[in-house]
């Protein structure tokens, strides 16, 4: 037999970037403890639709958790009350019968509001876009298949590459900061022959699109690792500040 819950949602409403936002609230019955948060959300916009109420915005796209892109706050957490999860990754298991959750936005500074739970990301890509790629002439792919690299270097360089810049990091973080996510960008190249070449003009360049963009200085809390859904470690930050200072003290 299906268990279902009923729940009461606390959801942020805000009609567009200017505009000034709350919170109302919705109850929703009979949820499938099996279904997705997504799934959930889905439920209470046909609940909203039926009676001529404008649904919830909130972003989604391969709902496999490999896009990033469901980036809601909830209870306090970004991703929700699970470990190593996205939003879309999230059951109502999590949930008890009679919970109220309460839903928001991303909170940054960098990440404005553009409507309800949506905020604008573009931030990161703009970071990405100031170095995050490889212009140097690495051969065809059977040549850099034949350039040997330890396991180890490998192996990090794959989990730094992990990171689907949702922004959990930047949520998390008390100061806003988007140096997990920059680091991750940086050491997935650091690690690699094909990426020492540009590595201190990446370096410099990435870090000041990042503080540019109005993003807050990294103290260390180590949040952004606990919420970051793809276990990216805080030693990539450390790696970037090592990249940044060998790239300025050769200036």
């Amino acid at each position: 037999m299906e268990n279902t819950i009923n729940l009461t949602l606390k959801v942020w409403r805000q009609k567009n970037a200017k505009a000034k936002g709350q919170f109302e609230t919705y109850m929703v019955n009979g949820i499938s403890t099996d279904s997705s948060f997504l799934e959930m959300m889905d439920i209470l916009n046909e609940q909203l639709l039926n009676e001529n109420k404008e649904p919830v915005a909130f972003d989604h796209d391969c709902r496999e958790g490999i896009c990033g892109m469901c980036s809601l706050y909830i209870n306090g957490r970004p991703h929700g009350p699970d470990d190593d999860v996205t939003t879309c990754q999230l059951h109502m298991r999590k949930f008890k019968n009679g919970d109220t959750i309460t839903i928001e936005p991303w909170r940054s500074a960098a990440f404005p509001v553009l409507k309800d739970l949506i905020v604008d990301r573009g931030a990161f890509d703009k970071i990405q876009a100031a170095y995050g790629y490889v212009t140097v002439s690495t051969g065809g792919v059977p040549d850099a298949n034949a350039i040997l690299i330890g396991k180890e270097d490998a192996d990090e360089a794959m989990d730094s590459a992990s990171c689907i810049g949702c922004g959990a990091c930047v949520a998390a973080c008390k100061n806003g900061s988007a140096m997990l996510f920059v680091s991750a960008k940086v050491s997935q190249f650091a690690l690699l022959p094909q990426g020492r070449v540009e590595g201190a003009r990446r370096a410099k360049a990435m870090v000041a699109k990042m503080d540019e963009l109005g993003f807050g200085n990294c103290t260390n809390t180590g949040a952004c690792e606990v919420e970051c859904p793809k276990n990216i470690s805080i030693s990539n930050i450390a790696r970037l500040n090592r990249e940044f200072l060998a790239a300025k003290l050769a200036d």
